[in-house]
């Protein structure tokens, strides 16, 4: 069936007229509404404005344009039915066969800090959505298309079909203009159902929250290789997040691969000075900073090199010929990094099972964090609250230095990252030895100890840090006797005296933050 009659309505004009002039060079009528039938007939393209198609003005400012039996019946129609052609013959209402419609641009002026309640409303569309979802729930006949991406490809399918379009891309283009419909109404709920109805102030949470999210790639398998799996991207997207990633070469990423590697460059982009981070299973099991990322890299593969086989890589730099030589000399899952030069590259592709990944830096964070569980969600702001050292309290008797302070916060940070409970030592920027995941912080202070005797590393004179509370001072006893000579913890527990006073027992420097970082 070929197309004889297009509608064309939208907001983001990208390539309308360009997809315009080549429908009417395939002799299709056009449509359209407003600001875009001016803007095609400035271009010279012959054009109907649906106002003289229906004989009815737009009205209320626009608000009605579209909503007339003359467009909805010549959308919906079902041609193959006769007792539908006869009703079309004779209201004399020609069928519309191609909807080209996107929609106000509700999200993009939320978006905007000076949006005000009475400019998002506006934003709204109301015949857009009714147009795009009787075209795709017409699509046996109808051809809707929603993102100037399409345009192209439905191009080709006129030239390839003789001016028709076959049906396997029509129902490609329902399915998408359903799920534009639904992100869009879904978004207009977030927004709304998160107001005071009182004041129209924005509460953290709506009070139905709608997600939308678009598959990214079908995994060979989950967590274990009996589940099935999927990756999905956030439709709202946050620049710099994992997954912008662009695969330079490797094997297919796995579930546990993308977990582990959003672990690494979550934590990695923290950091203003060349960073590496290297993680197994989630948590860090080597960070540095230091001037060059080779340095970065070696520093933080010494803390603990029998987990690092096997592991994640992140780095917040360009990657060089030098650092990816190093890197080749262990083995490694995957190295993600903004950028890595031509030399770079070709080094790592004599290793072709490596993933490499890059991703643009960036230190935006989701607008939520979320967690499933049985029956439900967990939904939290992100974990985003960075320390400074004028906001650290010393509450012992011996004040650290000026250089014990920096490796204070660069612990603190690392220990943000390192699932609770928490211990985490370190020294010149560099990780020691990582406790992580222990039912007693007890526990995650002799591992971190342990480690790093491990991987013969000197914590005499190390700073550690706790992600939250001492509950007692014997965790406190043990990294004193370990070598710690510092320790930054969050406060807070009612036994806070007892602790303090084992500090300044053992000589050991303590600094609160007044918040903690569990990671569960």
């Amino acid at each position: 069936m070929s197309i004889k009659q297009a509608l064309i309505s939208v907001s983001d004009k990208t390539g309308i007229v360009e997809l315009a002039a080549a429908l009417h060079q395939f002799n299709i009528a056009i449509l359209s509404t407003g600001g875009t039938a001016r803007l095609l007939q400035e271009a010279g393209i012959p054009v109907v404005e649906v106002s003289d198609y229906t004989s009815f003005p737009e009205m209320l400012d626009g608000r009605v344009k579209t909503l007339h039996p003359k467009v909805h019946a010549g959308i919906l129609a079902r041609m193959d039915l006769p007792e539908h052609r006869q009703v079309m013959e004779q209201a004399q209402i020609p069928a519309i066969d191609l909807v080209v419609v996107n929609l106000y641009p509700f999200t993009q002026a939320i978006a905007r800090p000076d949006c005000s309640f009475e400019e998002a409303i506006e934003n709204i569309d109301i015949g857009g959505p009714t147009m795009i979802r009787a075209a795709a729930k017409n699509f046996q006949r109808v051809a809707v298309v929603t993102d100037p991406q399409d345009y192209g490809p439905l191009l080709e399918q006129i030239r390839a079909n003789d001016g028709s379009i076959d049906h396997d891309y029509r129902f490609q283009l329902a399915q998408k203009a359903f799920s534009h419909t639904a992100r869009y109404d879904g978004a207009i709920s977030n927004y709304l159902t998160a107001l005071e109805p009182s004041n129209s102030q924005m509460k953290h949470f709506p009070a139905q929250l709608n997600l939308s999210f678009t598959l990214a790639q079908p995994l060979r398998y989950g967590e274990n290789p009996h589940q099935q799996a999927a990756f999905y991207r956030d439709m709202a997207n946050v620049s710099g997040s994992f997954a912008d990633y662009d695969q330079l070469q490797g094997k297919e990423l796995s579930y546990n691969n993308i977990a582990d590697t959003d672990a690494a460059w979550a934590c990695v982009r923290t950091f203003d000075k060349p960073a590496c981070v290297i993680i197994k299973h989630a948590n860090p099991c080597g960070v540095a900073i230091a001037d060059t990322t080779l340095a970065a890299y070696k520093k933080s593969f010494t803390t603990d090199p029998v987990s690092a086989f096997g592991g994640i890589i992140a780095i917040n730099r360009v990657v060089e010929a030098d650092l990816a030589k190093a890197i080749l000399q262990q083995f490694v899952e995957v190295i993600i990094a903004p950028e890595f030069t031509p030399e770079a590259r070709h080094l790592l592709a004599d290793k072709p099972n490596i993933r490499v990944l890059t991703v643009p830096l960036d230190k935006q964070n989701n607008l939520y964090d979320l967690k499933r569980v049985d029956g439900g969600l967990l939904v939290q702001t992100p974990d985003d609250l960075d320390i400074t050292a004028d906001q650290l309290q010393v509450v012992t008797r011996i004040k650290p230095t000026r250089e014990q302070i920096e490796d204070c916060l660069f612990a603190w940070r690392v220990a943000k990252f390192v699932k609770s409970n928490t211990i985490v030592f370190c020294a010149n920027g560099q990780t020691l030895g990582i406790g992580a995941g222990q039912m007693s912080r007890v526990d995650s202070a002799r591992i971190a100890s342990i480690k790093a005797q491990q991987a013969n590393l000197d914590l005499h004179g190390s700073v550690v840090a706790s992600d939250a509370f001492f509950p007692f001072r014997d965790g406190l006893d043990i990294l004193a006797q370990a070598g710690a000579r510092v320790v930054i913890q969050p406060g807070g527990s009612i036994r806070d005296e007892e602790v303090i006073a084992a500090a300044d027992e053992q000589g050991v420097a303590m600094v609160f933050t007044g918040v903690r970082h569990f990671r569960h």
